[in-house]
């Protein structure tokens, strides 16, 4: 019969609360050191609310423009204050107005949570 130990360990995964309310606080933050940053939204599982142990977060940044190719703008963004890992994607302005990338077209805009505009 298994007996569960005092030293077991738990696995805790921030929930939708937790995350959302870290991507608030992490976009107010580089909107406010960064003047190119017009929207900073999260798509995905924290979007959807199928998010689970292990989840990452989909974060999407809109800047005015840029001067680093679009594999490389993402380096320019600390993440590390958000509660779980993230992929980052930066994209223009005129990028994301003409769906530069096809594959975030369609139903992906309609997923993505918006938590700074300007």
């Amino acid at each position: 019969m298994p007996v569960r130990s005092l030293r077991s360990s738990v696995l805790r995964w921030p929930d939708h609360t937790t995350v959302e309310a870290a991507a608030r606080a992490w976009a107010e933050a580089i909107g406010a050191e960064r003047a190119e940053v017009r929207r900073v939204g999260f798509f995905g599982s924290y979007a959807r609310g199928d998010w689970g142990v292990g989840s990452d977060v989909d974060l999407i940044v809109v800047v005015e423009r840029a001067d680093l190719p679009f594999e490389r703008r993402a380096i320019a963004f600390d993440t590390t204050p958000l509660p779980v890992p993230v992929d980052l994607f930066v994209y223009t302005l005129e990028e994301w107005d003409r769906s530069a990338a096809p594959a975030l077209a369609g139903a992906l805009r309609d997923e993505v949570v918006w938590v700074l505009r300007r």
